[in-house]
């Protein structure tokens, strides 16, 4: 019998950094691969004490259905937080809370896309949104990016050549994967173009409270005068990421369809989970727990800098985020991060090529490190080892070249 599928299945793979996070389970393995919060900083105990008051208070409304909006009292939260750290305005119903941001990838890419549309998108971008969003086939445009964001010029020519282009998808701050964050006049240039133009932005935001440096910058959010900004926020990494909450912020009509999406999803998402999300944020203080966990990572930030300085080999560079999870590291052209992680996971270090945050394909001598998830010696010791495969894989390449075509 022939197994038959839907014509979008022979456009999907798995994600590559799910696959390499399956090496890195691994305890001899020093992982720089995925973008996970250090594990020793969760709020364990505090929220085993929230948890069980909502057991004790709240237990059958915890462990019943819910609305497909979310919980009313989180929602409220959620606008305050905007408020607060977006500088956007928002009211709770305009919250959407969802099953962690990739659903809310997915919930944004099935509105606002058929296939063949017209994305444009930073060049590198997100591999989950690119992972959510070839689900609907859509055509991706990158946009010429550098360390002060989104080339405006660039955008205005892009947006010229593809005037049916139907969103734009952006991370403003401390970009996934790069560690970019724009200038507050490239965010201002960029709602200037397109307010002048049909198109949807989506605005992913999952590291803005994690600035290790410097002083915060409005979110497009808060410069949208038209609705046409969809933003995508999460408790993920600055609180628990298995409890899988987040949420998107939004007007309708896109609201309207977002909550009818969502129905169609999963109903809503889990009672228990925003539950405990609410009590904790009603009896502890969020922004406190998040200033323990700055000067973790911004020293573990700090240790990669340095021991890349120090261990590097000339004709390798790399960005120099001020907050977030990443960096990202352009070797030379000759050689092929792919080929070098094989080398590296003989080295039980490991990385995500960065080949696959460009949804055109190309780029293959770049990768992305993560900082967060490891004590300062392994991060230390892996950047060394990773040194040393370079070095190795530049040997290899220049002894290559070396050696005459066969005639």
């Amino acid at each position: 019998m022939t197994t038959r599928f839907a014509r979008r299945m022979e456009a999907l793979k798995a994600s590559e950094i799910r696959e390499i996070l399956k090496v890195t389970q691994r305890p001899e393995v020093i992982s720089f691969a995925g973008g996970l919060p250090a594990p020793e900083l969760f709020p364990v105990k505090t929220l085993a004490a929230a948890t069980q008051k909502v057991f004790e208070e709240e237990g059958m409304k915890a462990l019943q259905y819910s609305t497909t909006e979310g919980h009313a009292p989180l929602r409220r939260k959620i606008a305050e937080r905007m408020q607060a750290t977006w500088d956007a305005h928002v009211t709770p119903d305009q919250i959407l809370v969802t099953s962690g941001s990739q659903q809310g990838l997915d919930l944004t890419g099935k509105l606002l896309l058929d296939e063949g549309d017209v994305v444009l998108c930073e060049s590198p971008t997100y591999l989950g949104a690119i992972s959510a969003w070839n689900v609907v086939r859509p055509r991706w445009v990158e946009v010429p990016t550098d360390d002060d964001g989104m080339d405006p010029a660039a955008l205005e020519e892009t947006l010229r050549a593809y005037p049916a282009a139907k969103a734009i998808y952006v991370i403003p701050n401390f970009q996934n994967p790069s560690g970019r964050t724009w200038s507050l006049e490239r965010r201002r240039r960029f709602m200037e173009i397109v307010e002048k133009h049909d198109v949807w932005v989506v605005e992913d935001n999952p590291y803005g409270e994690l600035r290790l440096e410097g002083t915060p910058i409005p979110s497009l959010k808060s410069m949208d005068r038209k609705g046409r900004v969809l933003a995508l926020g999460t408790f993920s990494k600055v609180f628990c990421p298995g409890l899988r909450i987040a949420w998107i912020a939004a007007e309708n009509p896109a609201y309207e369809k977002l909550v009818i999406l969502k129905q169609g999803a999963d109903l809503q998402t889990s009672t228990l989970g925003q539950l405990q999300v609410n009590r904790y944020l009603e009896e502890n203080d969020l922004d406190a727990d998040i200033a323990r966990i700055l000067p973790v990572y911004r020293e573990r930030r700090d240790a990669m800098l340095a021991a890349l300085d120090v261990e590097m080999p000339a004709g390798v560079s790399w960005t120099r985020p001020a907050g977030g999870l990443f960096l990202w590291m352009t070797l030379p052209d000759r050689l092929n991060a792919r080929t070098l992680l094989e080398e590296c996971v003989r080295q039980n270090v490991a990385f995500v090529p960065g080949g696959a945050f460009y949804p055109n394909g190309g780029h293959e001598n770049t990768l992305r490190l993560n900082y967060s998830n490891m004590p300062i010696g392994r991060i230390r010791e892996g950047v060394r080892r990773l040194a040393s495969a370079i070095v190795k894989e530049m040997e290899r390449s220049e002894i290559l070249e070396e050696v005459p075509a066969t005639p």
